[in-house]
């Protein structure tokens, strides 16, 4: 395994732990399917939460939620499109996306409403 890949699942695993800290229940890590991928699902109160993680080894790319421009967005909302209606959620479930950046202290910063659903 390369090693930014393990860095990646490391972020995961340090992101996964502190929202479950948090109260957040973790139902599922990388989701994948023919639209991308989801880092995290979970669940907070009676809505669901789809979570990207972002972490960056320094401050010269800027901040790791930058990353996530609208096309990765609407990615997401693709993705969780496709989540939703295979295990049969309702449209009237409540769904919030959240991004969680992780540094290499491992510290997390949790930035909850990070955008809106992208048609």
């Amino acid at each position: 395994m390369d090693i930014r890949k393990q860095a990646g699942q490391n972020g995961e695993t340090v992101a996964a732990a502190f929202l479950e800290k948090e109260g957040v229940r973790i139902l599922m890590r990388n989701f994948r399917c023919k639209f991308g991928e989801i880092d995290l699902i979970g669940k907070d109160h009676d809505s669901f939460l789809v979570v990207e993680i972002k972490m960056r080894s320094t401050k010269r790319q800027g901040l790791p939620c930058e990353a996530v421009d609208w096309r990765k967005q609407r990615k997401i909302c693709r993705t969780y499109d496709y989540f939703r209606m295979k295990y049969q959620i309702s449209d009237f479930v409540p769904v919030r996306f959240d991004i969680v950046e992780v540094n290499q202290n491992d510290e997390c910063h949790w930035i909850q409403n990070a955008f809106e659903y992208q048609i």
